[in-house]
């Protein structure tokens, strides 16, 4: 069985313009792309080395990493997962959940001079390219990550099936009023604001490809009508249980059982009978 990658998503949320519910932020992943290429997806990725220094609680703003890891339910190191998550949605989408230090936890950094817009993009473009760290940046410009804008809501694990396969958080964030998402041009080829109804309806249509987790994080969404509710709801997650789900091939057809559809425990058992097996080979 192919052994999972920890890696974390964010949804970012605002109010829609016409004030008729809320949107959320979704990249077109590159249509050449190695996992779920061509699929619509919040902004994320895997967890890289660097997440983990322990450094980075320095440069992180009401989290640390005891109180991460209980909110994940690890012994340790969950605080990663939140850095993960922030860097992610600034290399692939460009938005930065900072405030400079001492700000209020209301305020993040604001891209609205061009000055300043063109300095962060020159630091994403190094942070894509390997040439800089989120630390290194944080430090450079005397920055705080928000990391307690930041909220844990769900947690999918890719099925065994898969040949790549990763264990990701999603969290939930509004997004900062001074900055303007746009996708990176590189793993990802498009940038949306969209409301999740119509997203789902989209989906339904056809015309836009989603994955099983992203369906379930739309219609979680898709309750609330302005982003203070979704944030509301966010800090209320307490209990957010794994989700693994079973890919079973019908005709062609992959069909994919969740926890709680009928037969879901019988083929779990399969599946970890399968992966002991497997194990066991090895």
């Amino acid at each position: 069985m192919t052994p999972t990658r920890d890696a974390a998503t964010v949804m970012l949320v605002r109010d829609a313009a016409d004030g008729a519910g809320v949107e959320v932020c979704m990249l077109r992943r590159n249509l050449a792309a190695e996992f779920v290429a061509g699929a619509y997806v919040f902004p994320g990725g895997s967890v890289d080395p660097a997440d983990r220094r322990p450094e980075m609680a320095t440069v992180c703003r009401g989290r640390t990493d005891g109180e991460a890891s209980a909110l994940l339910g690890v012994p340790s190191g969950g605080l990663a997962l939140w850095v993960a998550a922030l860097r992610e949605c600034f290399e692939e989408a460009g938005v930065l959940l900072a405030s400079p230090s001492g700000a209020s936890g209301e305020e993040f950094v604001d891209f609205g001079d061009e000055a300043v817009a063109a300095r962060f993009r020159a630091h994403r473009a190094a942070l894509n390219g390997s040439g800089s760290d989120l630390l290194q940046i944080c430090r450079l410009e005397n920055l705080v990550l928000a990391a307690d804008a930041v909220h844990y809501v769900s947690h999918w694990i890719t099925p065994a099936a898969m040949p790549k396969r990763f264990d990701t958080r999603f969290f939930v964030a509004p997004a900062p009023p001074g900055q303007v998402a746009h996708h990176d041009a590189g793993e990802t080829i498009a940038d949306i604001w969209i409301r999740p109804s119509d997203a789902l309806a989209r989906h339904r249509a056809g015309e836009i490809q989603l994955m099983p987790p992203t369906i379930d994080n739309l219609e979680s969404l898709g309750r609330w009508q302005t982003t203070a509710e979704v944030v509301a709801w966010a800090r209320s997650v307490e209990d957010v249980p794994a989700v693994l789900p079973i890919v079973r091939f019908d005709g062609g057809r992959a069909v994919v059982h969740r926890p709680g559809d009928p037969g879901y425990e019988q083929l779990l058992a399969e599946e970890e009978a399968s992966g002991r097996a497997q194990t066991g080979a090895g």
